[in-house]
């Protein structure tokens, strides 16, 4: 890195906006939302997507929800031109979608892309030019009356050209867009909008879209939204105006950036699924508009299979969504850490259907965007007892006491800090099923019948230690107490029950309870045990057994 920063690097000059009135607004709509997936983001890719992908991909935006899709650049390739006449000629439109083209303010470029519209409902047809001081001088050597009239003639050929179209019953509507808005003075920004409005001359009824993009994010998110308020203020015909956003992510602030300008008064939005775009990417279109959906706005885009929709976008571009990725990255909805493990588990236990959401951790409900829960809780070094637990109970049904969730989750922890890694649900429940449910050495229970007389409970039964088999008898005041007593002759080492509980582990009559019996040594040793059987008796005795074996197992 260069030190010092300045004179190499200068902050982002702010605007001068003292009565500013978006920090007090609140979001209550969503915006309108343009896909530009097909366009933008297509052209960032490595290895950009086939016809046939595009169409897929194309059906994918529809099915989400998305009015206004932008399908390509039809004057700047064969391919994208075919692929735009594709939809069109194979009636793959729905009548309420609008495809938007993108073009560059040149004659021969307008001409060709009106012929790729031909036969279209609804068309955006998304004129551009860049504006900003370096382009002026480095790209176009060209000044501020030079860069308007750039615009202003492309916007009278379009409205000439576009005649034709509109005639054979296209409903064609402009946007344009001073291309590096946020880097460009805004009084010539203001200067070459009102200058485009102009010529075009919008109604009420068929409004022209400003879409003012950040095609670099150079500045902090609130000085973008100032940007944006400031134009919306200055405008003219705002009546007439969809003030539209387009954000890049350049500095990992471009949701924020977008969601501070829709309070600063823009209606549209454009992006990406998942931020896909050049350089650090465009904005991602599902993160805010699922945060819109936690804030109880209807995004009006369905996000409620994010695995599906992630699937066909990581097949068509060839991008993964990274693992952390908002909503709909494989961890998302996933704990390691043992606190949070803990209070999701408890928070979750007390949310009842129809309450406002509440899980502590975990902003919304997975199964509203269609994941699944069982990924919520995932075990590692980090975890704890509480995480554990949930996924015995959540995945296999055992719902352990609340004091043996530290037994469990020691034994858990220290399997993975052994191993180094993530356990899986399946290796957390063999390991609880192998130190609870199967110990059968050194004790093991063979027969066992109670019989109840007119003060007490008798029981009879055959325990084998150590390969030898011993017929033991005894009374108590239950089964339980019966068989405790009835091992007092036996060498085993002396206790006391100290709790117990018991479940069913399905809804059936043949299905199978458990049982969990805390039992406490004379040196002072406390453990559990667990056992099922489909009889419920049977399991406790199976479950004393199993805290015996443990017992054995320390050498107490």
């Amino acid at each position: 890195m260069h030190s010092p920063a300045q004179p190499k690097y200068h902050p982002f000059p702010p605007v001068n906006l003292p009565d500013r009135q978006w920090p007090n607004r609140t979001q209550t709509k969503a915006p309108i939302w343009c896909s530009v997936d097909l366009r933008d983001g297509n052209q960032a890719l490595a290895q950009p997507m086939s016809v046939d992908e595009k169409l897929e991909y194309f059906d994918l935006l529809v099915k989400i929800g998305f009015k206004q899709i932008e399908v390509g650049f039809p004057s700047a390739s064969q391919i994208e031109f075919d692929f735009c006449r594709r939809l069109i000629e194979e009636n793959r439109i729905p009548d309420d979608v609008s495809i938007q083209i993108l073009c560059q303010c040149r004659e021969e470029l307008i001409t060709r892309s009106l012929e790729a519209l031909r036969g279209t409902k609804h068309v955006v047809f998304h004129l551009y030019n860049s504006t900003s001081p370096a382009q002026r001088k480095y790209v176009f050597n060209a000044d501020r009356a030079a860069i308007v009239k750039i615009a202003t003639d492309a916007i009278a050929l379009l409205k000439k050209h576009g005649a034709a179209l509109i005639a054979a019953g296209t409903s064609l509507q402009l946007e344009y867009s001073p291309e590096s808005f946020t880097s460009t003075e805004l009084d010539f920004a203001l200067e070459i909008c009102e200058a485009v409005t102009d010529v075009w001359q919008p109604t009420v009824e068929n409004k022209i879209i400003l879409n003012l993009p950040a095609t670099v994010e150079y500045a902090t998110p609130n000085i973008h939204a100032d940007q944006i308020e400031w134009m919306c203020r200055h405008l003219t015909r705002r009546d007439r105006t969809i003030v539209s956003l387009h954000t890049h992510n350049d500095r990992g602030t471009g949701v924020a950036a977008t969601e501070l300008a829709m309070l600063a008064g823009a209606d549209r939005v454009e992006g990406t699924l998942f931020g896909n775009g050049e350089r650090t990417g465009n904005l991602d279109i599902v993160t805010v508009a699922l945060n819109l959906y936690t804030h109880g706005i209807e995004p009006g885009l369905d996000f409620s299979n994010i695995n599906e929709i992630r699937e066909v976008y990581e097949r068509c571009t060839r991008l993964e969504v990274p693992p952390r990725q908002p909503y709909a990255g494989e961890l998302v909805f996933t704990a390691f850490s043992g606190s949070h493990q803990d209070a999701i588990k408890k928070s979750w236990s007390v949310q009842k259907p129809g309450q406002p959401w509440d899980v502590l951790y975990i902003p919304v409900d997975p199964a509203d965007i269609g994941r699944s829960y069982k990924a919520i809780i995932r075990i590692n070094s980090q975890s704890g007892k509480g995480g554990v637990a949930y996924i015995l109970e959540h995945e296999y049904g055992f719902d352990l006491p609340k004091a043996m969730h530290k037994e469990i989750g020691k034994l858990i922890n220290d399997l993975a800090d052994t191993s180094g890694r993530e356990l899986t649900s399946a290796e957390i429940h063999a390991t609880f099923q192998r130190e609870y449910l199967d110990r059968a050495t050194p004790v093991a229970i063979k027969q066992f019948k109670t019989a109840e007389t007119d003060s007490a409970v008798h029981c009879a039964a055959t325990v084998i230690i150590d390969g030898q088999a011993h017929a033991v008898t005894a009374e108590g005041n239950g089964p339980i107490d019966a068989f405790v007593r009835s091992l007092a002759g036996t060498g085993l080492p002396k206790f006391e029950v100290q709790s117990y509980s018991e479940h069913s582990l399905g809804k059936g009559a043949e299905d199978k309870a458990v049982s969990y019996i805390q039992i406490k040594t004379d040196r002072g040793l406390t453990l559990y045990g667990a056992g099922t059987d489909t009889n419920i008796e049977l399991a406790s005795i199976k479950a004393i057994v199993s805290a015996l074996n443990r017992v054995l197992a320390k050498g107490a």
